[in-house]
């Protein structure tokens, strides 16, 4: 059983019934691929995973099909599926163009913004903080991500929402491993980018969340040479 392999207990999501069942167990093997559950490089075993998901094989094979093509998911000759192991380059690439689509979207939530607004994003933030008091880094990471778009939404701009969607997962799966490291400091910054987006300052949103997204780009780059937390 994958509970036997190191997957945390409870972290296999529950398929809800409406939907094609190949689609819920998608989702469910992406969830876990994303909130990584199920590591880089992690062997995926088909029989494994139908049988923890409740699910025949068929469907568990097409969801990793599916999978590998959009690049969670590497399919081995005569070895198998494992979860796809994200080389520097294709971070880097990423969280580039995370920072570009990111940046646009706090110029404009700095220009749509109302007290409304900034109350919604004060309080997101106020959770993400209390996730980070008490080593929450689920909750942290979950924080972030829904505070991120509220800003995307407050933008107001749909091909802009869209683009960001294509990219919100990987992001989240990158963010993942360093957001223990980012702790209260990431918090800062929001706090920084929310002041600027409630004193209606473009050029100063631009820049906070420049700086922000950066930060976290340079901290997932250097990973590898922190020590590791005991």
């Amino acid at each position: 059983m994958l509970s036997t392999t190191g997957l945390p207990p409870g972290a296999v999501p529950k398929l809800e019934r409406p939907g094609p069942l190949r689609d819920r167990v998608y989702e469910a093997l992406l969830e876990l691929i994303t909130t990584r559950a199920l590591q880089p490089g992690r062997h995926l075993v088909e029989s494994e995973l139908a049988g923890h998901l409740g699910v025949s094989r068929q469907p568990v094979r097409e969801a990793l099909q599916r999978l590998s093509t959009e690049g969670w998911v590497d399919l081995r000759p005569a070895q198998g599926a494992f979860v796809h192991e994200p080389t520097e380059e294709e971070a880097d690439q990423l969280l580039t163009v995370r920072t570009l689509l990111e940046a646009e979207a706090a110029r404009l939530a700095a220009a749509n913004a109302d007290s409304t607004a900034i109350a919604a994003l004060e309080e997101l933030c106020a959770e993400g903080e209390r996730a980070v008091a008490t080593d929450d880094v689920d909750g942290a990471v979950a924080m972030n991500a829904r505070l991120h778009a509220k800003i995307m939404e407050l933008a107001g701009n749909d091909v802009l929402a869209e683009l960001a969607a294509q990219v919100d997962r990987r992001v989240r799966w990158y963010y993942t491993p360093v957001a223990r490291q980012r702790g209260q400091q990431s918090w800062t910054e929001h706090r920084e980018l929310i002041a600027a987006i409630a004193d209606r300052d473009e050029q100063r949103a631009i820049e906070a969340m420049r700086t922000h997204t950066e930060q976290t780009r340079k901290m997932y780059h250097e990973r590898g040479n922190r020590p590791r937390r005991r």
